[in-house]
């Protein structure tokens, strides 16, 4: 089993920054991917950003060129840095964990962000 527990959301203005953390413990080794999805109120759980083992990244549209996704050096641990935020950022965050022996992806508990104008 692997927990992921997350940290950092908050509140912030618009155009102003967080950074949220997520820390996963258990059979971390099993993972080769792990990132975060955020979902709105009345919306789909959408990605954000996952970032793999080796280091390769990928975003969702909406957030390219302002969110920044990276690791720690004990692949336990990834943080997203959210740059230049706005109102519809606003949603649970939510860490999220697979691998190729993963039958069912881990999830953390979520974390909200709200961006006011």
């Amino acid at each position: 089993q692997v927990r992921l527990v997350e940290s950092g959301g908050g509140l912030a203005q618009a155009g102003g920054s967080l950074r949220l953390s997520c820390e996963a413990s258990g059979f971390i080794s099993r993972l080769s991917t792990m990132g975060w999805y955020r979902q709105a109120p009345g919306e789909q759980r959408e990605l954000v950003a996952t970032i793999t083992k080796d280091g390769s990244t990928k975003y969702g549209d909406s957030v390219k060129g302002r969110f920044t996704i990276s690791r720690g050096n004990a692949w336990n641990t990834v943080y997203l840095q959210m740059n230049s935020v706005k109102p519809e950022d606003t949603a649970v965050y939510y860490c999220n964990a697979d691998g190729p022996s993963v039958v069912v992806p881990y999830w953390g508990q979520g974390t909200q962000v709200t961006v006011s104008s």
